[in-house]
């Protein structure tokens, strides 16, 4: 079973469906007059979960962005999670300005102070 993202104009996934077939891109195009890509399933920051080779570096999720000139497929974007993340060009996933602690405590990013604060 494939996966298959249904884009916006502005290239922002609106909708993601399961088919069988493995090409059917320009099929869906035709038959329901929106701009469709492949996704894959398995695929998070840029590795396959299953050990296969990764594809478009995330599965596409509904408000994505699907970036055609990332890559070589192409790259399925999730929105920003705060203005200061910044988005990695290897994995194409956001990054915090600074690294999650590691003491083992659960932390949330705190925007307004730039860090990450303890969880209660």
């Amino acid at each position: 079973m494939a996966h298959y993202a249904q884009l916006d104009e502005n290239n922002i996934v609106v909708t993601v469906i399961a088919a069988s077939g493995d090409d059917l891109e320009a099929a869906l195009q035709t038959e329901t007059g929106f701009i469709w890509r492949r996704t894959s399933y398995n695929t998070h920051a840029n590795e396959h979960l299953l050990g296969g080779t990764p594809y478009r570096y995330n599965y596409a999720g509904i408000g994505y962005t699907f970036d055609a000139d990332y890559g070589s497929d192409g790259a399925f974007i999730s929105p920003s999670p705060y203005p200061s993340w910044k988005l990695s060009n290897l994995d194409a996933t956001w990054k915090a300005p600074k690294p999650y602690p590691t003491n083992g405590l659960v932390y949330e990013w705190d925007e307004s102070v730039g860090d990450w604060v303890e969880r209660n």
